[in-house]
């Protein structure tokens, strides 16, 4: 069993909190159980820590690992803690690929320099329940592969493409790819709580074409000259005195709404 606090080992697992480790090695450090079982699932770690509490509770996620020829290491908490005190009995070393480009779409998401960690997994959580085909991190967002980020997206990072940083580009570069690559006729949509459209209002058949949605950062939302970038401005209705929604519960909303119509039967 792991205990030694002074190991090396726990120095080069805590560095993939470096964006720049991660990127250099093509790892992620994932925490918590339901996330290090998503990853299991898909055979993507490479070692999991466990602590001998929680093998048992675990063991489905033990197994998984063990059938994608991954590693498995009885740890004691303390070293975990020495981790990362997120780890809750258990954490795991993953592999991950940049994702590409999608060749074809239906649904998509573009968040515009969204900035927090529990928000940008959120949403990413929301988007793979809903089917999107795709979320995108404009340039200056945070790193969708950071712990806080996975953690927060319980795991179902691993499931959608999440694409982000230098690679995507400003918030004008990614709409205008989307206008080329998506399949005809694709839209584009802007959220704001001033847009003279309201989403309930919209029809079903307009909600169920190609559209990628763009939603701003959580302060500053999306400017005018964003805004210009979409074919059409929507709002979320509110019954009550609040004068804004939080962004991840503005996302789920219209992810839930757009989703219903695209699986409806037309």
């Amino acid at each position: 069993m792991l205990t030694n606090l002074k190991s090396e080992r726990i120095s080069k697992v805590r560095s993939l909190v470096r964006a720049s480790t991660r990127q250099r090695l093509g790892r992620v450090l994932v925490e918590g159980p339901q996330a290090c079982r998503e990853a299991a699932g898909l055979g993507l770690v490479q070692d999991l820590y466990v602590t001998p509490d929680a093998v048992g509770h675990h063991s489905q996620t033990v197994q998984l690992v063990l059938a994608g020829s991954g590693h498995v290491h009885l740890a004691s908490e303390d070293y975990l803690a020495a981790i990362s005190p997120a780890a809750q009995q258990i954490l795991a070393v993953a592999r991950f690929d940049q994702p590409l480009w999608p060749d074809q779409w239906s649904l998509v998401a573009v968040f515009d320099q969204i900035r927090d960690p529990g928000n940008a997994g959120t949403v990413i959580r929301s988007a793979c329940a809903m089917g999107l085909d795709a979320v995108f991190f404009t340039a200056g967002s945070v790193d969708p592969y950071s712990p806080k980020v996975v953690r927060n997206s319980a795991g179902t990072l691993f499931h959608l493409p999440v694409l982000a940083g230098a690679g995507v580009g400003t918030l004008e570069q990614v709409v205008t790819r989307l206008r080329g690559d998506g399949p005809p006729p694709a839209q584009v949509l802007a959220t704001s709580p001033a847009g003279p459209t309201k989403l309930r209002a919209m029809s079903q058949r307009h909600l169920a074409q190609p559209t990628a949605w763009l939603f701003g950062n959580e302060a500053r939302g999306l400017s005018q000259a964003d805004l210009d970038l979409a074919d059409g401005v929507v709002a979320i209705e509110m019954y009550g005195p609040a004068q804004s929604l939080n962004l991840a519960m503005a996302a789920a909303i219209v992810f839930h709404t757009a989703a219903l119509a695209v699986n409806q039967p037309h």
